[in-house]
């Protein structure tokens, strides 16, 4: 990419203070966090999905019934963590750049 760090890049662009942090975080420590930051967008998407299907009666096999709640719950839950894999809706980069940054603090 040009000699630019991709790790670096947040949301298409370069990020100096973030390239700087990542020189004093070890990989390990980079690749748990981003893994974090990851999680913590799939629990928010999950809560998203999980309030825009609350009100959802449908028909057929998937309707009203006991088994309903569980199955669209495992759904929302599976959605989200696809979604927060694929990319998200950017939460997880602002979150993997923060704790990148406390962590170059701490370290410094």
């Amino acid at each position: 990419m040009n000699g630019i760090d991709k790790a670096s890049l947040i949301n298409g662009r370069k990020d100096l203070q973030l390239a700087d942090a990542l020189t004093k975080v070890s990989p390990e420590a980079q690749k748990k966090t981003r893994a974090k930051a990851q999680e913590f967008e799939a629990m928010f998407l999950n809560s998203m999905f999980s309030q825009m299907t609350t009100g959802v009666k449908g028909e057929g096999p998937f309707g009203d019934t006991t088994g309903t709640g569980v199955w669209r719950s495992m759904l929302t839950d599976e959605y989200s963590k696809s979604f927060a894999k694929s990319g998200g809706i950017g939460i997880s980069n602002d979150v993997f750049r923060t704790l990148i940054l406390q962590q170059a603090n701490r370290a410094a």
